[in-house]
């Protein structure tokens, strides 16, 4: 793997621990921050050919 997809990968799940962390404490502003972050990391592993599936389950 190299270094732009697991960068990519981590920087996934640390955005979508995040984002949890954000539902749980019941801030909206932050999750929609958060949620927005995470379709554009996820749009980019798509442009790139990154498959996220296993990585972020």
């Amino acid at each position: 793997m190299d270094a732009f997809t697991a960068g990519l990968l981590q920087r996934i799940q640390s955005t979508e621990t995040d984002l949890s962390r954000a539902r749980e404490s019941g801030d909206d502003f932050l999750v929609d921050v958060e949620q927005a972050e995470l379709e554009d990391l996820r749009r980019i592993a798509a442009e790139h050919g990154v498959e996220i599936g296993a990585a972020t389950a």
